[in-house]
């Protein structure tokens, strides 16, 4: 009888235990228009954000605005963003599903 409380116990509370859904962030417009609300690239030459590592995506943020990354595009879009905004975005964008690859993509 034990068994089964605890069996009921855990079914009923699996949908709690599963990770919450991630609402885009707030700052993701300016962004999307380029790479995508998912991070597949909207515009020629834009790279693909979705699937990017985390930390990855943190330090190349911080390095766009901070100019360490001499882009001025780049610059002008996220410069007034605080750490905060550009943790949001790179969770967001770590955790989309990259692109399916092109027929022929990645062969000489």
């Amino acid at each position: 009888m034990r068994t089964l409380l605890l069996a009921v116990l855990l079914i009923a509370s699996a949908p709690a235990l599963a990770a919450p859904a991630t609402a885009p962030p707030t700052r993701l417009g300016l962004c999307a228009a380029c790479h995508g609300e998912t991070g597949i690239a909207q515009m020629p030459g834009a790279p693909n954000l979705a699937g990017q590592r985390l930390d990855y995506l943190r330090a190349a943020l911080a390095q766009y605005r901070d100019g360490r990354r001499d882009v001025a595009v780049m610059r002008a879009a996220i410069g007034p963003l605080s750490n905060a905004e550009l943790d949001a975005l790179a969770r967001w964008y770590s955790m989309q599903t990259p692109a399916a690859p092109s027929i022929g993509q990645g062969r000489p």
